[in-house]
């Protein structure tokens, strides 16, 4: 049972790792890029389709589980001859991820006036 669990969940990270690549590919956005502009899009769309605000903390936390899990499934899948650089390069995408949506979440709770129309 849990051989064909973690035989799913190869397959399933293979499946994802393709798929990013297709993206990447596809747009002709870096590597790099895509977790900048994934991140802070998701944050987005998940406070929207949740009608929530970027003040709340749920959706950067929600992007910080994905983004770790993401992390986690390219541990696994990927397998580097140099495992300080592969840790290195996932720890780089961790912090290119959550950047712009720490920034987004500070502004949104102790500088809510950004976000304001002027009247």
């Amino acid at each position: 049972m849990l051989k064909q669990l973690e035989a799913k969940l190869t397959a399933w990270g293979m499946d994802w790792m393709q798929f990013k690549l297709f993206t990447q590919h596809m747009t002709g956005v870096s590597h790099d890029a895509m977790h900048v502009v994934g991140g802070v899009v998701a944050q987005i769309a998940l406070a929207a389709l949740f009608r929530s605000s970027l003040a709340r903390v749920w959706p950067w936390a929600a992007i910080l589980v994905i983004e770790l899990v993401n992390e986690w499934n390219d541990l696994h899948v990927e397998k580097w001859p140099d495992p300080g650089q592969q840790w290195g390069e996932g720890a780089k995408d961790l912090a290119l991820t959550m950047i712009l949506p720490t920034l987004l979440l500070i502004l949104a709770r102790w500088a809510p006036g950004l976000f304001a129309r002027n009247r």
